[in-house]
């Protein structure tokens, strides 16, 4: 989410207070100094520039710039030190989640398949003291069933609420801070309430993981395995953090590169690493083979839910979706005949150019699509900045069309099948329209006041 001016120029949050930030990190980071000297010490600081991340300087704090920065490997090594000391009371169970859209990362760069990646990653992490590894596949499930539902019920309440489509997918932070700090309630009161996969499976680890270990949540430090920057501050958001634990659902998100950073400053080859079952959130068991959803290049919230609505709405099972690029490859729609007439039509809106047309439509009152799925980067989620770009920061086409090669081949599972899911909805969340169901899975969005001159850019 890059600014015209940003474009022109560097940042002018970055130009003004790089070391500023810096300084206010390294103080942040470095709670205990009296701390001895440990085997972590001597990996390098992962610095994040502010151009790294969707977000601009109109979207972002000073304060939220130091504690993005804060959300880096020193954080991460902080606390795998902690657990190597001898004061038990300052130990923490560290749990870290991979998301989907990281794998295949991590398959095409080092040549293995998805599997060996995940496995390998798996035993990396754990050699360096992580005690779970989690897969945030489960964690889509819910997300995608919670969304496929609401989008049903707006759709039925659409001729007596002004707001109830169209329904904008939730799931990409860099989206959600544009609209909350860009684009007001004209475009808030459309967002789907459905959590992201990286806030319900904050949610899973602190809540249900917890209970089932018998944790406090606040013993529990919580790191996630994202493609993109954003990831980040979605994780700041205060609705994604309990005060009567003192507890974030996501205290740490680390992205693909800056794990690929850790091997590298430890001289580890990822071949050379063994290889260990990915951890389940229930007792006892362990992750099979590495499933997605339906989407090449996404959880497949457009799929998924166009499918769902389709059969829920108007009995018509779809088996296969057929997608019509309208002004370029990033902007596409779906819809659904019956009897001659278009009784559902979708997009999918990647990367801020076509955002910026669709809102444009929207305020015109020429907007005439039900749902879309709205992701900030061109070419969806493998492309993120966090690990799909070169040293010279320009996009590594080769590399992300191997790593869309090998999330195509991924076998896909349908959410409504994973019988995990079913259960907890039942057993933890106490029915799927429960208001634990409802508080747990689902959040809000809303316009966030900012300065003249952050609105007054132009995007």
């Amino acid at each position: 989410m890059k600014c015209e001016n940003c474009s022109k120029k560097e940042c002018s949050k970055k130009q003004k207070n790089d070391d500023t930030q810096s300084a206010s990190v390294d103080a942040l980071s470095s709670n205990d100094g009296s701390e001895e000297k440990n085997e972590f010490d001597t990996l390098a600081n992962a610095k994040i520039l502010l151009s790294d991340c969707l977000a601009c300087d109109s979207c972002m704090t000073l304060e939220e710039g130091a504690r993005v920065f804060q959300q880096n490997q020193k954080e991460f090594f902080r606390v795998l030190n902690l657990n190597k000391k001898c004061d038990t009371s300052k130990h923490k169970v560290l749990a870290v989640s991979l998301c989907p859209q990281s794998l295949p990362y991590f398959a095409a760069k080092f040549n293995l398949s998805v599997n060996e990646a995940a496995k390998r990653l798996c035993g990396f992490l754990k050699s360096l003291g992580v005690h779970y590894v989690f897969d945030t596949t489960i964690a889509a499930d819910f997300s995608i069933l919670e969304s496929q539902r609401e989008f049903v019920q707006r759709y039925q309440r659409r001729n007596q609420e002004e707001h109830a489509l169209p329904m904008f997918a939730s799931a990409c932070p860099g989206w959600i801070r544009y609209a909350e700090r860009v684009l007001t309630n004209l475009v808030t009161s459309h967002i789907c309430t459905a959590k992201s996969p990286q806030q319900i499976m904050g949610s899973l680890v602190k809540g249900y993981f917890a209970r089932q270990q018998n944790l406090s949540p606040d013993k529990i430090f919580h790191v996630v395995v994202a493609p993109c920057y954003d990831k980040k501050l979605e994780a700041l958001r205060e609705d994604f953090y309990t005060a009567l634990y003192n507890s974030a659902e996501v205290d740490c998100v680390l992205t693909s590169g800056e794990i690929v950073q850790i091997m590298e400053q430890k001289n580890v080859s990822m071949k050379d690493v063994t290889e260990v079952a990915v951890d389940s959130l229930f007792d006892g068991l362990k992750e099979g083979d590495v499933v997605r959803h339906d989407g090449k290049r996404s959880d497949g919230y457009l799929e998924h839910i166009f499918k769902h609505a389709a059969k829920e709405l108007f009995g018509v099972d779809v088996k296969e979706i057929t997608y019509k690029a309208l002004k370029n490859k990033d902007f596409q729609e779906v819809t659904l005949e019956k009897d001659g007439e278009t009784v559902l039509r979708f997009a999918a809106a990647y990367g801020f150019r076509n955002i910026q047309n669709m809102v444009l439509k929207l305020k015109k009152g020429k907007f005439f699509y039900h749902f879309v799925e709205v992701l900030a980067c061109p070419g969806g989620c493998l492309n993120g900045k966090g690990q799909a770009q070169s040293e010279d920061g320009k996009a590594d086409r080769a590399l992300l069309a191997q790593m869309e090669e090998v999330y195509t081949a991924i076998p896909v599972r349908l959410p409504e099948t994973n019988l995990h899911v079913q259960r907890m909805y039942q057993d933890w969340l106490e029915g799927m329209d429960s208001k634990k169901a409802q508080d747990t899975l689902h959040t809000s969005y809303s316009a966030v006041n900012q300065s003249t001159s952050s609105l007054d850019i132009k995007w």
